[in-house]
């Protein structure tokens, strides 16, 4: 379903694809998946693919960091949302970043987490699918061929790294269930669902400021309070001449270094206790997890849901179960915040619990994007 204003390329016709394969992700089934599905699908629409099979966390990052990849017509990811991460960092490593991310990216489910793949699912109208019939329909879009825009979060950390991320970034509850379940791989998309029962039975609090940039406080205006004499450039504030080399980084207009205070206008949450914060930019959190019904692809928007404590186990888990249909909100839990944002800050109050980007861990610190 092409949202108005949104503007398709077309891969070329015969198409070399580059296939980036874990074969240890989720239940460990990509590679045979790959064989008995997609091949077939992808040889019938003259797509030739190249089989790239990880061996090692970071191999994909290198591989597309350092290679020549003019050879290929698409970058395609078989595996779970952690490995396209790796692929999105790798190209925005490169010198020639700005034309190597122009390369048209395809997500194939392979994992236990398969967000993105569900969320363009959706996004493509078709109805709620898992397993092979999601990887069937992923595979059916990329032999179609039509790609479109997706945007990225800048997300920086108080140690001085900076990650680019198409998915979320989490703390607290569901973070937890991400990495505390990762020793139930092998039961695929089911580890979810048993690692949120054991966090719930352990629930805990978090402290910290939670900060953000309201999406509300623009309406009718441009996307960011700016020199209205500064050139503009795609919604990012072009800096002077000369200080952006080529092949820098694009800056992060909207947000002041993380020692400062946030901008004035910026809205800092009264409450300081949470059980879980989420800054989410696609539709699905998981295969059965429709986080953000209102997300788009490319919707210049940040999806930031938080939970503040107090919230019951019984109220949490109802929560839960109506996020499977996206109705979590019509149950108006007083505890459950959601606002569309485009920059937040997060700042700990001690490094407790743990903090994921894509569904990766990092150390807990301050972090804005």
């Amino acid at each position: 379903c092409p949202s108005p204003g949104d503007s398709y390329g077309v891969l070329p016709r015969p198409c070399h694809a580059l296939v980036l394969l874990n074969p240890q992700s989720g239940s460990g089934r990509a590679l045979d998946d790959f064989q008995a599905v997609v091949q077939p699908m992808l040889a019938e629409a003259d797509i030739a693919t190249t089989v790239f099979v990880t061996e090692r966390p970071h191999h994909a990052h290198e591989k597309v960091r350092d290679e020549d990849l003019s050879q290929w017509d698409t970058l395609v990811v078989m595996s779970g949302d952690g490995l396209l991460f790796e692929v999105v960092n790798g190209l925005m490593e490169r010198p020639d970043w700005k034309e190597a991310m122009k390369k048209p990216l395809c997500i194939l489910p392979g994992g236990s987490g398969n967000a993105l793949a569900a969320s363009i699912n959706y996004y493509a109208g078709y109805d709620h699918v898992a397993k092979k019939k999601l990887l069937t329909n992923c595979t059916f879009i990329l032999c179609k061929g039509l790609y479109t825009q997706m945007d990225l979060v800048s997300l920086s950390t108080a140690s001085g790294k900076r990650f680019f991320s198409f998915l979320g970034f989490g703390w607290g509850f569901i973070s937890d269930v991400d990495i505390d379940s990762e020793k139930y791989r092998w039961l695929g998309s089911a580890r979810f669902t048993l690692g949120t029962l054991q966090c719930l039975a352990k629930l805990r609090v978090y402290q910290g400021r939670l900060s953000y940039l309201p999406i509300a406080t623009e309406q009718g205006s441009s996307p960011a309070p700016r020199d209205p004499h500064a050139p503009v450039n795609n919604g990012h504030i072009l800096q002077p001449a000369g200080t952006e080399g080529p092949g820098s980084l694009p800056p992060d207009s909207l947000l002041v270094p993380l020692g400062q205070p946030v901008p004035a206008h910026w809205t800092v949450v009264p409450e300081e206790e949470f059980v879980l914060v989420y800054a989410i930019y696609q539709s699905h959190l998981g295969t059965n997890l429709l986080m953000a019904p209102a997300a788009r692809l490319h919707d210049g928007c940040i999806h930031l849901f938080y939970m503040k404590a107090g919230i019951s186990r019984v109220t949490l888990l109802k929560l839960f179960l109506a996020m499977s249909r996206g109705t979590h909100l019509d149950l108006n839990c007083p505890h459950l915040c959601y606002v569309p944002v485009r920059a937040f800050r997060l700042e700990p109050r001690v490094a407790a619990g743990i903090m994921t980007v894509d569904g990766e861990a990092l150390a807990c610190e301050p972090v804005q994007g």
